[in-house]
Order: C-alpha cells, then structure tokens, then sequence
C-alpha cells in the first residue's frame, strides 16, 4: 500500500511518479468525511477531486474518516481508521496487489495515511507500505505569493493552528518563516498574535489552494468564509540581499 501525495488541489501539481503510482494501482482509495461518504452523490473531497483527471472512476473507493474531529483519539476517530483498514484489507485478501491511497499534499505531512498505514500493517503484517512525496501548501502558496519560505540561516516553522496560540507565539518571536494550517476557527487568535509583533502586514493567507475557488492575499480580520484547510505563511524578516548567509 502506496500513500500519495496529490499536492494542494491542483492535478497538475502531481509528480510523474504519483501519476505513475496511481495509474499502476490495482485500486486507488481516497479519504472522505465520514458523515457523508455513504452518499455515492456527496461532493467528492479534495484528494479526490485532485486524481480524478488521473484515475478511472471504477478504480476509485471512498474511505470514510472523522476528518472534523478535533477531540483527540476518540471513538469516532478510532472506528473510522478501524473500518478503513478493515477495507483495504478486505481488497487485499480480494486479490488487489497494490493499492495507493491519495492524500492532499504529503502522505507525510499531518496526513491521515500514517494512522491507516499503522493499522493496516497490524491486522496484516506482510503488507509493505511507502509513500510518494508531493507539493504541500506552503510550498505552492509561497510560489503563488512569490515568497521565498526560507533563506541562508533562516529555520522554517510549520504548525497547525490547533495545536495552540502558544506555539505560534513562539514561532513567530524567532528569526524564520512562520506557516500555520489550518487556521479556521482560531484565526482571530492568529490575526490578534500577528498584530501585536508587527508581522500582519507581511503575512499573506491561501484559501483553497490550487481550487476553481482560490485565494490568495493579504490577511484581514475577516474569517466567515476561510475553509478548514487554509494556509497562514508568516516571512522572515529580511532587510538586504543575502543577509541571512
């Protein structure tokens, strides 16, 4: 089992080798919310949607997770990994020899293939898992933005806004780039944090990156229509040329 990255939303953003890996793929699972995934009709999700240009529809199953639950390791949680296991199990025993599962960005990078590739591995050991690195959305938001993330010296810092206010304060008060995801409900938090230490003007926020809806641009106090999967990006500050070598 093969976890791809897909990039941020853009098909176009895919590796050669993530088209390869998914077109080679016996079938190709993708995450969805579990609230709805049931529904055949329900709109696809982003991962989805992404290797839709890639992938047949008949190669393509739905894998539904508690995406929006932001309680820890909870039941909900712990039932949904456990059922899609239990399905790419079930693929395997059915005579599938490889199966890719689409993530957005990194299969790496706060993915949900980790928890599913753990699980899958202790209900049948002799599965091999690997990964397919792909575009994340910082990377796509600071070329779109014309940002370098980072420079001579500079350490970069990436953390989701769940995690908590303090860890951005403290990203922010060193000398690096700062990217925070998933910034939705605490982004008056964040607006807040980067007014105080005069970094707000600098700042840029990606919204439904590599999307028919995109938007990139300065960030404001105005939050009612950020989606969950937003991107923050915070540059260091940099006064000449090559002035952090």
């Amino acid at each position: 089992m093969t976890g791809v990255g897909v990039g941020p939303g853009d098909p176009e953003l895919l590796t050669l080798r993530a088209v390869r890996v998914l077109r080679e793929a016996d079938l190709v699972v993708v995450p969805v919310m579990d609230r709805s995934a049931a529904d055949g009709a329900a709109a696809p999700g982003r991962a989805e949607a992404t290797v839709a240009a890639h992938v047949a529809p008949d190669r393509l199953r739905r894998l539904p997770f508690a995406l929006d639950d932001r309680g820890g390791v909870t039941a909900r949680r712990e039932r949904a990994w456990d059922s899609a296991a239990a399905a790419v199990v079930a693929a395997f025993d059915g005579g599938a020899r490889a199966i890719a599962f689409a993530t957005i960005g990194d299969p790496n990078v706060y993915s949900t293939f980790g928890y599913l590739a753990q699980t899958v591995r202790a209900l049948r050991p002799g599965v091999r898992t690997g990964t397919v690195p792909g575009i994340t959305a910082m990377q796509e938001l600071a070329a779109r933005s014309g940002i370098p993330l980072c420079e001579g010296r500079e350490p970069l810092t990436l953390l989701p806004a769940t995690a908590g206010l303090a860890l951005f304060a403290d990203a922010l008060a060193g000398p690096g780039t700062v990217v925070a995801y998933k910034g939705w409900r605490r982004h008056p938090e964040l607006v807040a944090e980067l007014r105080r230490r005069g970094r707000l003007a600098d700042a840029v926020l990606g919204r439904a990156l590599g999307l028919p809806g995109e938007r990139i641009g300065p960030v404001t106090d105005a939050a009612d229509d950020l989606p969950y999967l937003s991107t923050l990006l915070v540059p260091a500050r940099r006064d000449r040329r090559g002035g952090k070598l």
